[in-house]
């Protein structure tokens, strides 16, 4: 556990390093040393001895801490409980506790028992074994899940909640529309008619999504590659299942996605199997806020965006040159690669989303860990699960009708 205090060692004798080396340097460049800098030279000498000194205490203190997690501070808390880690290394370093503590005549980790244990653990019964992942660990597959470029629950309008169920208001009402809130002129000495918000009350489910993983005695030995796959690999795999409700979800059993909801507006294509400028122009002018849109495609459909052009000007640009190619932007709106986009010539190939349109709601933390090797005993396996509780649906239920014409508006426009 790496304290503020070791922190500022660190950078303390960085930064006297550093000095002296100056100082050594304009010597080099004067021909001499004059007395001001050996003085200087000595003292710096002196503080690096009494910062080495205090940096081994410290990493004393931190080896104690891991090896003798009973210690404790003032109010009666053990140290480790203050480490997010537990102690722990990694997630490869915690998982082969675990499997030590599980193994008939293996040894007990102590780290084990701070933090780490749930309140109804008992070894003895297969039923209720398990242990709980450090709060570190746990972050750090979140992280996987909710990063990375093709991630929709770090763009989408999303909130961790602490149930099963949350309700939300829906108000798909507009400033021109007769229901609402209204806005009037008013001629002098007339009443004012009041209006107010047409709202409707909808619930949003969260669902399970899991990883189940199965790891072998030998990979158990190898904890740098068992936290890879713990956790980037589960993470990667949860990632995509959540994109894939988000876009294509079908409401049962998982969130209700913005292509298979009603709440699009769809575009029919110029010409079959392929994309053209005119169906973006024509997407571009339904979507919502078209400011806050981003273009999801299939990669199949690139090689048709890099060739468009509007009056021999070129509507797909790249951001820095052809370096920094994929994705780009399309006319002023980045395009981003999406693995649940459908092929090129299938509704679906190209989507033009407003991902503030869409409502997404998280349990707790991030995703629940357990892991047990009394299922696969006798095969010298390890399995282990992730939970991740996901709900959401667009805000919309239907496009919305403009102000003046006849053309529907949506936060998802796709082309079919």
């Amino acid at each position: 556990m790496d304290s503020k205090i070791y922190k500022g060692l660190l950078q303390k004798r960085a930064d006297l390093i550093k000095e002296q080396s100056e100082i050594f340097l304009a010597a080099e460049q004067a021909g001499m040393m004059t007395a001001e800098q050996k003085d200087r030279d000595d003292a710096i000498v002196a503080e690096i001895a009494t910062v080495k000194a205090d940096i081994e205490r410290q990493e004393r203190r931190n080896e104690i801490l891991r090896t003798a997690p009973a210690v404790q501070i003032s109010g009666g808390k053990p140290m480790i409980e203050e480490d997010p880690k537990r102690g722990f290394s990694n997630l490869g370093d915690f998982a082969l506790a675990v499997k030590g503590a599980y193994t008939p005549g293996g040894r007990m980790d102590e780290r084990l028992n701070y933090g780490a244990a749930p309140t109804n653990y008992h070894q003895e019964t297969g039923a209720d074994e398990g242990r709980m992942v450090p709060p570190a660990f746990k972050a750090d597959i979140f992280e996987a899940v909710t990063t990375g470029d093709d991630s929709l629950i770090g763009v989408v309008d999303s909130e961790p909640t602490g149930s099963n169920v949350v309700e939300f208001l829906r108000d798909e009402s507009t400033p021109w529309g007769a229901t609402g809130v209204q806005a009037a002129w008013r001629a002098e000495g007339v009443v004012l008619n009041a209006t107010k918000l047409a709202t409707a009350a909808e619930q949003v489910r969260l669902h399970e999504l899991y990883a189940f993983v199965l790891s072998t005695g030998e990979l158990n030995q190898d904890a740098p590659r068992l936290a890879d796959r713990l956790t980037r690999k589960s993470g990667l795999a949860i990632r995509y299942k959540a994109n894939e409700a988000i876009v294509n979800g079908t409401g049962a059993g998982q969130p209700l996605g913005w292509f298979t909801s009603a709440a699009k507006v769809t575009v029919t294509r110029d010409t079959a199997s392929s994309v053209k400028a005119a169906d973006v122009a024509g997407m571009f002018a339904r979507v919502i806020n078209p400011g806050q849109s981003v273009w999801y495609i299939n990669q199949d459909v690139l090689p048709q965006l890099m060739q468009m052009s509007i009056s021999n000007q070129p509507i797909w640009t790249t951001p820095n040159g052809f370096v920094s190619a994929p994705g780009g932007m399309l006319l002023g709106r980045p395009v981003q690669f999406l693995e649940n986009c459908q092929t090129l010539g299938t509704s679906g190939d190209i989507q033009l989303v407003n991902p503030k349109g869409y409502y997404a709601v998280t349990k707790g933390a991030g995703p629940e860990y357990a892991e047990s090797m009394h299922l696969f005993f006798d095969y010298n396996v390890n399995a282990y699960r992730w939970i991740f509780r996901l709900g959401g649906q667009p805000y919309l239920s239907a496009a919305i009708s403009p102000a003046k014409g006849s053309k529907t508006r949506a936060h998802v426009v796709v082309l079919s």
